[in-house]
């Protein structure tokens, strides 16, 4: 029987029509006629194309690239279109002592792929070795392209319209952390067949929601194409969270409606986004891949070129370096690989237009061979490039590499998940001792970080909790993880949570214990949207979302990580329009998000401090009051004079007086005075969350604070009648006109079909 897959050596017609092409761009692109095929590797002898079946099922051809042009293996076939269904077949040495695993038994997917077709199924034909053997040193001959997915062509159309991005200043913005699946599944403003969907989160109720609370800008857990892993599967479990990518330019399927249009899906979800004036933010991986380590499997990079896209252990390179906890770790010091994550990156922020990124274990693409860099290849690359340093860049900068923990040691232009913040607040609301100074560096803007070459306060991205992690609800319920579900024997996640749970472990009927923790979270977002930098909202928080005590949801997919928008009864809607709220109040308080460090210096021109902080007496506090180990209030003041900006520096913003009580007990503050002003205006008190009444109080009048609580004032100037008022006066009937509008505004739910 005739072999039903034509190769170049047997085909004249396939030699005649495959032309010599391009070596640029890498990957397969259309231009109008036919597509040009671009493969970087370095170290391989021979490349296949195989294309296949509309269907995606049968192998039909196979095609050897012609030409060979400084390392990029190309050709081009003037009859081939989009939908064009492809992989690679990779010949060169199979010696893994010597970093080198080709085997071209193994179907690659293009590491340029803009579009995949079918899904991974375990076989041990996906492994370059013999894997029953459990030897890596082996060779396995077997097909693997029944098993592994599949390249497609694409056509990058896309009517975008009057697009505008929206570009929100950083000192503007509000990070808003979600799942693209977890925030509509179980949503009843989405249509059934689009919940979980790109399309889903598009819907206008959606957007009018996420508009309604004042953020600006929608983080979205990864959904680069990633790998459903093995051993979770074996155990009814799923890569939920999505950090295993296997493809960097590709979005990922399992999140589109009609999973053939994720690409255009998804572009529709983003110009929606920008139509309701939010940005779209990406959390994407670049840090490793899921081939995992030479005992993974063979899917893409390593039968491309294992030794330029992996870091390998220097002497030993048939074993990897694991900087990640993966397995293995990119190599982004081979200027190759290097070249593919930038591209990326601008394929992500052009052709699909979203508004930045977040990076996964940022630690790692700054760090090179002999340790991280803050100049390294990646980091200047992205100071450098016309397109990156316009777009967000926001590091999460640790690992569980040499020298892992950088924050606050990345370069200006970047932004970075500052978990120093998240652990002093929890640990203050949580009544810790001795933690004064520390909340009020995090509070200021955690300058003893990120005061450095120009950086601004909103570099340091202040969060309560993430996707990694306690909810914002679980942290005041919870005393321990409860991860029993994830079928390790509650052995993973992390136990460092600083969470309390006020007398019983999870939900309680006790109105006194439920009183307490609605007390404390609104603390803590208090906390949050009054302190300088960039805040980050977890999607739910707002409305008080469990997960059960469980603190490493990474592998569930259903009720436990989906906001579950059915179980939000009155108390999770006071607590999002608190939440709303506070956003209000930033908003209309320039003071908060000013681009300068507080110092608490004296300014002689003004007669001022920036930043003043008061014992609860009223007095200024001494530096043998922040070593008091029992203290656990105090309050701090923002003089809006010495906030005026400019040459000649007149006006100034509204000058706030907050107090913090971690307290157990009511602790008396005393108001202080305040030069060009006649009182003090109360905008909020944590234990009078519903408060309405606008009430001011008098100098030296004491004002008792109930234990755990947080409030906050606004000095009330002298009134000047007419046009004559100063920038204060004005400032400050901005901030009561915002805080009468707080108090009228609603968060959009809609979750009533009758509404």
């Amino acid at each position: 029987m005739a072999d039903p897959i034509r190769s170049t050596s047997s085909s004249r017609a396939t030699r005649t029509r495959i032309q010599e092409g391009q070596p640029y761009p890498l990957g397969a692109t259309w231009d109008g006629l036919g597509v040009n095929f671009a493969l970087f590797s370095a170290h391989a002898t021979k490349v296949e194309l195989c294309l296949f079946d509309d269907q995606g099922e049968q192998e039909i051809e196979r095609i050897e690239l012609p030409e060979y042009t400084d390392e990029i293996w190309h050709g081009y076939l003037p009859d081939a279109r989009p939908g064009t269904i492809y992989g690679y077949r990779v010949h060169g040495p199979y010696e893994p002592k010597a970093g080198h695993r080709f085997n071209h038994n193994k179907l690659l997917i293009d590491p340029y792929a803009k579009g995949l077709v079918g899904s991974i199924t375990w076989n041990p034909a996906l492994f370059g070795y013999k894997m029953e053997s459990g030897d890596d040193l082996t060779f396995d001959d077997r097909d693997s392209a029944p098993y592994n997915r599949r390249s497609r062509v694409i056509d990058p159309a896309f009517t975008w319209g009057r697009h505008r991005k929206p570009n929100v200043p950083w000192e503007k913005t509000i990070f808003y952390e979600a799942h693209v699946k977890g925030m509509t599944k179980l949503d009843p403003r989405v249509p059934e067949k689009l919940r979980g969907t790109y399309a889903g989160l598009g819907t206008p109720d959606v957007l009018d929601y996420i508009k309604s609370l004042g953020v600006t800008s929608v983080e979205l857990l990864p959904v680069h194409s990633f790998v459903q892993d093995d051993y979770l599967q074996q155990k009814n479990l799923v890569n939920y969270w999505g950090y295993n990518t296997i493809s960097f330019f590709t979005p990922a399927r399992r999140y589109a409606a009609v999973p053939d249009f994720a690409f255009s899906e998804f572009k529709e979800m983003v110009s929606r986004f920008h139509g309701a004036g939010l940005e779209v933010i990406l959390d994407v991986v670049y840090n490793h891949t899921a081939e995992g380590n030479e005992k993974g499997p063979t899917l893409s990079f390593k039968g491309v070129d294992n030794a330029s896209y992996y870091r390998l252990m220097p002497g030993e390179p048939r074993y990897y370096i694991n900087d990640t906890g993966t397995g293995n770790t990119f190599n982004l010091s081979h200027p190759r690989v290097l070249q593919l994550v930038t591209d990326s990156l601008r394929y992500w922020a052009t052709e699909m237009k979203v508004d930045g990124f977040r990076f996964d274990l940022a630690t790692i693409l700054g760090r090179e061979p002999y340790g991280f860099d803050e100049g390294g290849g990646f980091l200047d690359t992205c100071r450098q490039d016309p397109v990156l340093n316009g777009v967000k860049l926001i590091a999460e900068p640790w690992d569980c590499g040499p020298g892992g923990y950088q924050v606050g040691g990345f370069p200006p232009g970047w932004a970075e998940w500052n978990d120093r913040f998240r652990d002093d607040v929890r640990a203050y609301w949580r009544g810790d001792p001795g933690l004064l100074p520390d909340l009020a560096a995090r509070v200021s803007g955690s300058a003893d970080k990120f005061n450095k070459r120009g950086r601004k306060p909103w570099a340091s991205v202040n969060f309560l909790t993430a996707h990694d992690g306690f909810t914002l609800h679980d942290t005041v319920a919870y005393n321990e993880k409860h991860n029993e579900a994830n079928g390790e024997g509650n052995r993973d996640g992390h136990s460092h949570n600083l969470s309390y749970n006020y007398g019983v472990e999870g939900p309680t009927d006790d109105p006194e214990i439920q009183a307490v923790r609605l007390r404390q979270m609104r603390n803590m977002l208090a906390t949050l949207f009054l302190s300088r930098g960039t805040p980050m909202l977890l999607a739910g928080d707002e409305f008080a979302r469990t997960q059960g005590g469980n603190n490493n949801a990474y592998c569930q997919d259903n009720e436990v990580s989906w906001l579950d928008w059915g179980a939000i009864g009155d108390e999770q809607r006071d607590l999002a329009e608190f939440t709303q709220r506070l956003i209000i109040l930033r908003n209309a308080l320039p003071i908060l998000s000013r681009g300068r460090f507080l110092t608490g210096q004296y300014d002689e021109e003004f007669g001022v401090k920036d930043v003043t902080w008061l014992r609860p007496d009223g007095g200024e506090m001494a530096s043998e009051n922040w070593s008091e180990g029992g203290a656990k209030a105090f309050a701090v003041q923002l003089d809006g004079r010495a906030q005026a900006t400019g040459l000649h520096r007149r006006g100034g913003d509204a000058t706030l007086l907050i107090m913090f009580n971690a307290h157990h007990d009511l602790v008396t503050f005393t108001l202080p005075e305040s030069p060009n002003g006649i009182a003090w205006t109360r905008l909020l008190d944590t234990n009078l969350p519903d408060s309405q009444d606008v009430e001011s109080f008098k100098f030296g009048t004491g004002y008792d604070v109930t234990g755990r609580s947080l409030l906050m004032f606004v000095l009330k100037p002298e009134d000047t009648p007419g046009d004559d008022a100063t920038e204060m006066e004005r400032s400050y009937q901005h901030v009561m006109q915002a805080y009468e509008r707080a108090n009228v505004e609603s968060v959009h739910f809609h979750l009533d079909p009758e509404a």
